[in-house]
């Protein structure tokens, strides 16, 4: 249980709603700002307005899964008022605070080194990412399908980087019966990519691959599929990039070639943001439940 816990929940999206819920139910008590046109109610919950007050008790801080721009704008859904966390807000928290977050740009890493804050960027963790990956991988294969006038099973697909999000969705193209490619960019990929099945190659070697590309996924958050690689690619093929704004692609000269080329971060929250809640939830709880008991075996 979470009882005396004091959770504070600053904007955010869908996925906000199943870590509040959650909290409340192992009777935490949970402080939300920004959600002044929540629709449904959550019991056990305060409606409270941004001031220095709200964080000076919190034990635990939750910010949206991109914590805060490097300005501190902090993105909501549930309110039409925009929300800035500030140095003083911040400051005001007390030193036992955990602030929790899914990825931290350098404003909000800074703010927690000066005020000698522990940061938790739970994205970063390999089974949060690998269990987020999952809907990732759904909603991309949903996206295709809308955008394309043929089938998944058959076409040829390529995916950019082998890392959590790559792997689930080669996997996941895969299962449809796609002919998939991966561009890797470490040597030791190769077998790995092999073993399951896929065609791997070199990323630097891209050029060469997209002559007859169906649908390619980008999940490599650096401009790799430039104007020189779009000039290349069919016409018809459609690119989803997966990678974190700005994404890998040259979407300008896309749009003057005529091609589909869709930016797409943050899927989970989008098409399953109760499955992608319920991840950040259970391990945001899980590392309350650790926090209390390493302090009863200090007692």
């Amino acid at each position: 249980m979470l009882t005396g816990v004091r959770i504070v929940v600053l904007g955010g999206d869908a996925r906000q709603l199943e870590v509040i819920q959650k909290c409340a139910e192992l009777d935490a008590t949970v402080t939300v700002v920004g959600f002044d046109k929540l629709e449904c109610s959550i019991p056990g919950i305060e409606l409270q307005e941004l001031d220095d007050e709200v964080f000076a008790s919190a034990d635990v801080l939750v910010l949206p899964v991109v914590g805060c721009d490097d300005q501190g704008k902090v993105n909501t859904s549930f309110s039409e008022l925009p929300i800035f966390l500030k140095k003083e807000h911040v400051a005001a928290l007390p030193e036992h605070c955990i602030v929790f977050t899914g990825m931290a740009k350098p404003f909000l890493r800074n703010l927690c080194l000066e005020n000698g804050l522990r940061l938790v960027e739970v994205l970063n963790r390999d089974d949060i990412a690998l269990y987020n990956s999952i809907p990732t991988a759904e909603g991309a294969i949903a996206m295709a399908i809308r955008e394309t006038d043929f089938t998944i099973h058959g076409s040829e697909c390529i995916v950019l980087g082998l890392g959590r999000t790559g792997f689930t969705m080669a996997k996941t193209l895969q299962g449809l019966g796609a002919n998939v490619r991966v561009g890797i960019r470490r040597e030791e990929d190769v077998a790995r990519a092999t073993i399951m099945g896929w065609k791997p190659f070199m990323t630097t070697d891209l050029a060469a691959q997209t002559g007859e590309v169906d649908l390619l996924f980008n999940t490599i958050p650096t401009m790799i599929i430039t104007a020189q690689i779009l000039s290349r690619m069919p016409q018809k093929a459609v690119i989803i990039d997966l990678a974190s704004a700005p994404g890998g692609c040259d979407f300008r000269y896309a749009e003057k070639r005529g091609m589909k080329a869709l930016l797409a971060p943050g899927l989970p929250g989008i098409v399953a943001p109760k499955t992608a809640g319920g991840i950040i939830a259970d391990a945001l709880i899980r590392l309350l439940l650790e926090e209390q008991n390493a302090r009863e075996v200090e007692q």
